[in-house]
């Protein structure tokens, strides 16, 4: 888009109070550092650890805490499940910060957010087991929200991606995954800290993840397809529902973003972590000590 081009009220809606339509921010209320969290509840238990906290804000699941931990500025933010919230999340946090919301046009000079994900996840790999925490170098979305925009010159690792297609054709005839990584300066100041691994991102958490309760699967052999992926390298480590979005939105928009999970299941030995609060806890005091380092 034109960054001279006026962006129409029906597609930028600004309440009356100056703030952005879901998340109910003004372009002051947000640092350039951010944190997202899925649960709601769980911003209290990031703030928790900020030395003051400037500005809070609640509208529907998203919930926003502004403050300062170590002279840094920093924010956290619920964005629900799924990718569907991680596109309004993602859209509004962009606009708050490129966008004039006085002229309704794109800034000349365009602001890069820093955005961690702190979510968890469960493991394909049974080498990983529960109460590790990972850090996503890679993602691989099959839920399909990049398909609604342009991103193919910038998301793209085209030699994996089709590697994953030849491998899920036969199982998944109409999929139309995407690909894309973390940011290098996020991923390089994380990554001595953590395990790295490739993560897919479903569109559900029981049928898509390929679960099972009372609907019978489409798929029965899901887990067993993920887990014998090779690429080189890589193969599939976790799934969860937020990450390839995540870093697809952040390419896109020119952002620098890292999704680092606490691993509560372990789907190949069929467990489930004992205190996924501790796991939880200690992930998110770990990524604040290095997020402002």
């Amino acid at each position: 888009m034109n960054s001279k081009h006026r962006i129409p009220e029906s597609e930028l809606i600004i309440n009356p109070d100056g703030s952005i339509y879901h998340l109910h921010l003004q372009p002051h209320q947000i640092a350039e550092t951010i944190i997202t969290v899925g649960d709601p509840d769980r911003v209290a238990s990031v703030s928790k650890h900020f030395d003051t906290i400037q500005h809070k804000e609640q509208h529907r699941e998203f919930i926003t805490h502004t403050g300062y931990l170590n002279n840094k500025r920093i924010t956290v933010i619920s964005t629900g499940i799924g990718t569907d919230n991680i596109d309004i999340v993602f859209n509004e946090l962009d606009a708050l910060v490129n966008i004039d919301f006085e002229t309704r046009m794109i800034k000349d000079s365009l602001t890069q957010l820093d955005i961690i994900r702190v979510g968890t996840s469960g493991s394909v790999d049974e080498s990983i087991d529960v109460d590790t925490v990972l850090i996503s170098e890679n993602a691989i979305g099959m839920d399909g929200l990049m398909n609604f925009y342009v991103h193919e010159n910038t998301i793209q690792e085209t030699v994996y991606l089709e590697a994953f297609m030849s491998h899920i054709k036969l199982h998944f005839k109409n999929a139309r995954p995407y690909f894309a990584s973390a940011g290098v300066n996020l991923l390089n100041k994380f990554e001595s800290h953590f395990r790295k691994g490739t993560t897919v991102t479903a569109n559900g958490f029981y049928g898509p993840q390929g679960r099972q309760l009372r609907l019978q699967k489409e798929f029965p052999e899901f887990i067993e397809v993920m887990n014998s992926f090779r690429h080189k390298h890589f193969r599939i480590t976790n799934l969860e529902m937020e990450t390839a979005g995540i870093y697809g939105m952040g390419k896109i928009l020119g952002h620098n973003c890292l999704s680092v999970n606490a691993i509560l299941a372990q789907r190949i030995h069929q467990r489930f972590s004992s205190d996924p609060d501790l796991i939880v806890s200690k992930m998110i005091e770990d990524v604040l000590e290095i997020a402002t380092a």
